[in-house]
């Protein structure tokens, strides 16, 4: 069989012809347009978490804005942060009815008069129907109709005034009732939270959520108000009326009204839980032991530029002269002078300057972490370093699948097919405080402890946790510069391991045409993993026209190339096992049949922002 393009439709650049197992056909791979916009990614696929792309992001993006059917451009504007990582603000809060009467002000004096007047004139209607009420309640002529067809609608003749008075539905009338308050436990990742949350949706029932996973005291509280931490559990004010399945029974039998009426009638009590206020830091942190030594060899060590094996290395000191200082300042021996050094190394407190050792008594030369050349670079790095006591990889890893799936589940953020982003209502949220805390704990943490399973998941939820820290805090890539510092300029002081091809469709870029938002767990990330890599072709990732014997993959396929085969039938035969249905059966008997030629078509990379 030969795989082979049509010619013309590429230019030279594009088009590569490739021997095919031992025959004498080749493969020809083309670029056309299929999609929206245009653009490319590098295709490198070693890239770290602290590289999304390349330098070869410049040779293929063609800098076209993306635009809607409508003409709008889907980039949001670069919310351009500090340098350092920025804390989020607290929500504004609403400017209620009574604060619009500011705006009078500022208007012109005719408005202040139009304004003034119609509420006297509202007045007087209001006292003129009054009066009207009164004289028809005596027995006098006041003209009214009742509508027998609508028995909430009353009409009013008043000579040269027509007035309509509707009487509330019966859906305001209930919502009336309710002064009382909803409270929903939840925890991330549940499927019952999810059921009872869709299910208040699904009734319109407003409710306060409290995620334990982020709000980490309140699984204690809840402990103590109902003696477990099983989650969902539903509070009507102070009242708990139990989990899911009782909601569900009082939703199917029809009491869920009544039971409202009866237990929320009355205002929220002060006994009833409620979320933590925007900002209450309800996590502990303890100082580092080491922290001590640490600060007394920050003041007391010769730091300064060096010329080491012919580089000038700067702000680094003598691993001996730190050994000496160390024993003199704890009154010890060499022995524990060199293992304290070496904890120091261990902890991150100090690097090698070229890397070459954690830490060795002798003629080697290191520097704390705050000097590092590329710290200052770092989106989680602020003013000072995380001098408190490193948390464990697995913690931090588990952390963080909590709180992206929080940020996935909780209302508001993203989309039911989270194929769309609030970045703005994100970047507001407890959630996306508390990770950008998080991201302070990952200067010092240690990856080595990680197992395969752990570590793939952390950092697959690690980088598309980082593109919502990037739009957030550098506004959506527009154009060739932008996605050069999108992709490239931001960072996190860390480096990825071993690759698995897969990881390519569970990286979310921020993109239309990238795969949607998800987040892994480390206990079953290769399923998860096959789940992702299966929707996305299913739902864009390949298209087959048996006709023109043709092939249209995606351009991540193409950018990272090496990564799913040496040959294009290789790359086929790859993709063929995550196809189901009609595409799988097309595509089979395409490579089965060796005696016609095969095209492929690379689709356009769609770069618009998932808002």
């Amino acid at each position: 069989m030969v795989i082979h393009s049509e010619q013309g439709k590429a230019d030279n650049g594009d088009r590569k012809t490739i021997p095919q197992g031992g025959g004498n056909g080749g493969v020809e791979t083309i670029a056309v347009p299929h999609g929206q916009g245009g653009g490319k990614e590098d295709s490198n696929s070693k890239s770290g978490v602290n590289k999304t792309l390349d330098s070869d992001v410049a040779n293929e993006v063609n800098g076209k804005k993306n635009y809607t059917a409508s003409g709008h451009n889907q980039y949001i504007q670069a919310m351009r942060a500090r340098a350092l990582l920025p804390r989020p603000e607290p929500p504004k809060p609403r400017v209620e009815r009574s604060q619009s009467f500011s705006i009078a002000g500022s208007m012109p004096l005719i408005g202040k008069y139009i304004r003034e007047r119609s509420t006297s004139f509202s007045a007087a209607v209001l006292n003129h129907l009054s009066s009207l009420q009164e004289d028809a309640a005596a027995g006098g002529d006041f003209p009214f109709r009742n509508d027998p067809s609508n028995l909430e609608v009353t009409e009013f003749k008043i000579p040269g005034v027509k007035v309509i008075v509707k009487l509330k539905g019966e859906e305001e009338r209930f919502e009336d009732q309710i002064k009382g308050r909803i409270t929903l436990f939840t925890k991330s990742n549940c499927e019952n939270c999810i059921a009872a949350r869709k299910l208040f949706k699904e009734k319109g029932c407003p409710y306060v959520e409290i995620n334990t996973d982020v709000l980490t005291r309140k699984a204690e509280e809840l402990i103590e108000r109902t003696g477990d931490a099983e989650v969902p559990k539903i509070f009507f004010n102070d009242c708990l009326i139990g989990g899911l399945e009782t909601l569900k029974s009082w939703s199917e039998s029809g009491e869920l009204e009544e039971k409202m009426r009866e237990l929320l009638g009355p205002k929220c009590p002060e006994e009833a839980p409620e979320a933590s206020d925007y900002g209450i830091n309800d996590e502990e942190e303890e100082e580092d032991e080491l922290l001590e030594v640490v600060n007394h060899l920050r003041r007391s060590l010769q730091i300064q530029d060096r010329l080491i094996k012919m580089k000038m290395v700067k702000n680094c000191f003598a691993g001996t002269d730190m050994v000496e200082a160390i024993i003199n300042y704890l009154d010890c021996g060499r022995r524990k002078g060199i293992a304290t050094a070496k904890m120091m190394a261990q902890k991150h407190f100090i690097h090698h300057v070229f890397g070459e050792n954690e830490f060795e008594n002798g003629n080697h030369y290191y520097r704390f972490l705050e000097h590092e050349p590329f710290i200052t670079g770092c989106f989680n790095f602020r003013t000072l370093t995380n001098d408190n006591e490193p948390k464990t990889a697995s913690f931090i890893a588990d952390r963080l699948s909590k709180l992206m799936f929080a940020i996935l589940e909780m209302d508001g953020y993203v989309s039911d097919n989270r194929l769309h982003v609030d970045y703005l209502a994100i970047s507001k949220s407890q959630e996306f405080r508390r990770y950008n805390k998080l991201t302070r704990d990952l200067q010092r943490i240690n990856l080595k402890t990680l197992t395969p399973n752990e570590s793939l998941s952390f950092f697959l939820n690690l980088y598309n946790a980082m593109v919502i820290h990037a739009v957030i805090s550098i506004g959506h890539p527009e154009g060739v510069v932008d996605n050069k510092a999108f992709f490239l300029d931001f960072q996190y002081q860390l480096v990825p391991m071993k690759l698995n091809p897969l990881i390519h469709f569970g990286l979310c870029k921020g993109t239309i045409s990238s795969p949607k938002l998800r987040f892994f767990t480390a206990q079953n990330v290769e399923e998860e993993l096959k789940t992702a890599a299966m929707e996305y072709f299913q739902n864009e990732g390949i298209e087959i026209d048996w006709e023109q014997r043709t092939v249209y993959l995606t351009r991540i396929i193409k950018w990272f190339s090496t990564d799913f085969g040496e040959t294009d039938k290789d790359i086929l035969l790859w993709v063929l096992n995550y196809l189901d249905g009609r595409n799988a059966k097309l595509l089979m008997d395409l490579l089965a049949d060796e005696q016609d030629t095969l095209t492929i078509v690379y689709q356009d990379y769609d770069w618009s922002g998932n808002l």
